[in-house]
């Protein structure tokens, strides 16, 4: 960090100001246009020597406000970079026009404040558009000084802390977040034009259920009972299914108390939807469908670059659980159907597993140890074992395997989806086998719901729902490698702070 010498002296410069009866945080600010519009609206303006006033165009007058990144004093002139969301402009400011405020320039103004200047536009001689101020003022002074400009902010662990910070000076990484909304935003446009309803459900549960995870819990001080954070919307978005409604999908916040490493955060985004009278492989028809609606719409192309790899978007291909432990993962079908000789041949690959889980956990340490980062181009994962999909419906022709899939991409799984299991009777058994496997120790396994057995119990359509990450979607179409770059402010761990910087001594 800097040292205390510099942010003592840009407070006394904020001092001066107040001296000088003028806020170092003035709230009337007056802004007409951006930075970007500015460039765009007088682009073809007129070339004018600087020492000319009597410009035609010189009669407009613009109001912009922004971020100093830049300062050159030349004599009785300065040149000053500004910075908004939309991009940089240079302001060119004259002592002939500004005598008081031009002092105050010299002495007060300092890389990082915020101002507001007001002008005509004109070029230079090197023909770059400018804008010539006859007002200015210091909107907000900033007393910790900005990164040296030509080496920026690299530290990365700085950036995921202070994103602030990482904001200010990295334009890619604004831009990476401007792009996390417009895909959000074609997200749920995409699923509206499909006719799916937008609802939100509750992020504070009596039970934790939806998917298989550790839950986060918190306590409700007016009911005297424990809640539990989100860990997926599934069970309530299933219960409006039973309630009438047909198509729903919510984009939603979902909470899971795990490690944290490239791809996962413990707090992430992702869509669910689900529609009835649909089965899983209708889900697969429309995932096709809805890439290809995104890639068209943020004008990306078909093969698409991911780190070091690329990414097929023409060629998605589908395969069942098995046979991609036999074909990919390279285990011999003789040992995949039997768990013994599966636990000894994982075990010789230096693969840990424990004899006392059941056969379906054991093939999922399979695939994830010989299969999943093998996935690269756009993958369907079918026909999971029954044992790891307990709110999956059974497969008519095979009970050992339920009727669902998982989209894999970049060796990452993207997104979950299956023929939604309606058979009351059949859903309390697995959720027993939840309790029973939560009762050893699987803190992951799932509670017994009672009230969403009650709702099956009205009867509900068939309907098939998925879960898509939006976080590692982002990643992807945005060509980031860790989770970190895509959320505004990812979880860190807590570090000795050095903010009392600011204390005064």
């Amino acid at each position: 960090m800097f040292s205390n010498i510099y942010i003592k002296q840009r407070i006394e410069k904020s001092n001066i100001l107040r001296q000088n009866g003028k806020n170092p945080y003035d709230n009337n600010a007056k802004k007409t246009i951006s930075n970007i519009d500015f460039i765009n609206k007088y682009g073809n303006a007129p070339t004018s020597d600087i020492a000319k006033e009597d410009n035609s165009i010189n009669s407009i007058r613009e109001f912009i406000a922004g971020r100093v990144k830049l300062i050159r004093l030349m004599g009785k002139a300065t040149f000053i970079d500004i910075s908004d969301e939309s991009g940089n402009l240079q302001v060119y400011i004259s002592k002939n026009d500004l005598k008081s405020e031009f002092e105050e320039i010299k002495k007060i103004l300092e890389v990082g404040d915020i101002i507001n200047v007001s002008g005509y536009p004109f070029k230079t001689k090197t023909n770059q558009l400018t804008l010539h101020a006859k007002s200015f003022k210091i909107l907000s002074k900033a007393i910790i000084p900005l990164p040296e400009k030509f080496h920026g902010l690299v530290d990365i662990e700085l950036r995921y802390r202070q994103r602030y910070l990482d904001l200010i000076m990295n334009d890619d990484v604004r831009n990476t977040f401007k792009i996390r909304s417009q895909i959000i935003s074609l997200v749920r446009k995409f699923f509206e034009n499909q006719g799916f309803l937008e609802v939100e459900t509750p992020m504070l549960h009596p039970i934790p259920g939806g998917a298989n995870a550790k839950p986060f819990i918190t306590h409700h001080n007016a009911l005297n009972i424990e809640r539990y954070l989100r860990i997926a919307p599934e069970l309530y978005l299933k219960r409006l299914i039973v309630g009438g409604f047909e198509k729903v999908f919510e984009i939603n916040k979902s909470f899971r108390n795990e490690g944290i490493d490239h791809s996962h955060n413990p707090e992430f985004t992702m869509i669910e939807f689900y529609i009835a009278y649909k089965n899983y492989k209708d889900l697969i028809s429309l995932t096709k469908e809805f890439f290809n609606f995104l890639l068209d719409s943020l004008s990306l192309p078909k093969v698409l670059k991911w780190g070091e790899i690329e990414i097929n978007f023409n060629n998605f291909s589908e395969i069942s659980y098995k046979d991609s432990l036999n074909l990919i993962g390279g285990i011999p079908k003789e040992i995949i159907e039997n768990k013994e000789k599966l636990e000894s041949y994982l075990r010789n690959l230096n693969i840990e597993v424990d004899s006392s889980l059941n056969y379906g956990k054991i093939l999922a340490i399979a695939f994830d140890n010989l299969v999943e980062s093998k996935l690269i181009n756009p993958t369907f994962i079918t026909d999971f074992p029954i044992e790891i999909s307990p709110l999956a419906r059974r497969n008519d022709s095979n009970p050992n395997i339920a009727d669902r899939f998982e989209l894999f991409i970049g060796g990452k799984e993207l997104s979950n989806g299956f023929s939604e299991l309606n058979d009351p009777l059949d859903q309390r058994e697995r959720f027993l086998s939840q309790v029973a496997e939560k009762e050893k120790g699987d803190e992951e396994a799932q509670y017994m719901d009672e009230d969403y057995l009650w709702a099956l119990g009205y009867g509900m359509p068939p309907v098939a729902g998925q879960g898509i990450g939006i976080d590692r979607l982002i990643m992807l179409l945005t060509n980031n490698k860790s989770i970190k770059d895509v959320l505004l402010f990812p979880a860190m761990k807590p570090q000795k702070s050095e903010f009392n910087i600011l204390k005064e001594e």
